[in-house]
């Protein structure tokens, strides 16, 4: 088992507003920095040009094959979990420089999977990968800070329209899945505060009972499920990647009755929390 500590590592790019690099592994030892369970400060991308790489994202394990992407946002935690000849473009860029309609889209498609690009696509990222590689290699240009954002703006743009090409048209959204989108932001920003559907649907200025029709109606579940569930991947987190004590995660995540969390971790997963951190550091 890995040393834990009292909080998830964070790898911090915080002299970057946007990095990227193009990176061939030959032996695992060439990624120990990548391999134990972490966040970036930034949102990541990262290109399979070669070979194939497994990636762990809270949980659940991606292997990618060449002519794919994938996106992992700041909240995710992952790891590299192993590789055959792999060739990999990474970039990575902060809130600060992405332009605010790419933020509030890669809001919107957290969490994705893996994303398989037809040929010429990925030619185009390919070649756009190499000219931001040389780009930021450009220190003495002048205007530098602004040419690598402006480039790894359009990188981003690049894979997010990827992504919503594979997505139904926010402008083809019924009612109900409109409604269920804006509860699924509002719970990603407040699930730590905010535990009632009645307070979700004051909220969004609609009653408790028409908002439970909208979000079960598109995903089969409850309001309450999605509350649950959103907070016992934060608890998974937590009790898998830190040392903190069930009580300490329980105050976190805004529970105040360390009983009643206890209880509602059993709920959702079927096992006690202990029983959860035992079984996945065994």
């Amino acid at each position: 088992m890995s040393k834990k500590t009292k909080s998830i590592p964070v790898n911090s790019f915080a002299e970057f507003s946007f990095y990227i690099s193009r990176t061939s592994f030959q032996s695992s030892g060439d990624f120990k920095e990548f391999e134990q369970p972490h966040r970036d400060d930034l949102h990541l991308f990262l290109l399979q040009e070669k070979g194939t790489t497994s990636i762990e994202i809270d949980f659940q394990k991606y292997k990618m094959e060449p002519l794919s992407v994938i996106y992992i946002h700041p909240t995710q935690v992952h790891r590299l979990i192993g590789f055959e000849n792999a060739t990999i473009s990474s970039w990575a860029i902060n809130n600060e420089n992405l332009k605010p309609e790419y933020l509030k889209l890669l809001e919107d498609i957290t969490p994705v999977k893996n994303l398989s690009l037809d040929e010429k696509t990925f030619s185009i990222i390919v070649d756009t990968v190499s000219l931001c590689i040389e780009f930021s290699e450009r220190k003495q240009e002048k205007l530098y800070n602004s040419l690598l954002k402006d480039s790894g703006n359009t990188l981003v743009a690049l894979v997010v329209s990827q992504y919503l090409a594979q997505s139904k048209p926010t402008d083809n959204f019924s009612r109900f899945e409109f409604i269920t989108k804006s509860f699924k932001s509002i719970l990603e920003n407040n699930f730590v505060t905010i535990k009632s559907p009645m307070n979700y649907a004051k909220k969004l200025n609609i009653s408790t009972p028409y908002l439970n029709e909208c979000v079960k109606n598109t995903t089969g579940h409850s309001v309450s499920y999605h509350i649950q569930q959103r907070i016992v991947l934060e608890a998974k987190r937590l009790l898998y990647h830190s040392d903190k004590s069930v009580k300490e995660i329980a105050t976190d995540l805004g529970y105040e009755d360390y009983p009643y969390f206890s209880r509602l971790f059993s709920k959702v997963t079927g096992i006690t929390a202990l029983a959860f951190r035992n079984k996945n550091h065994d």
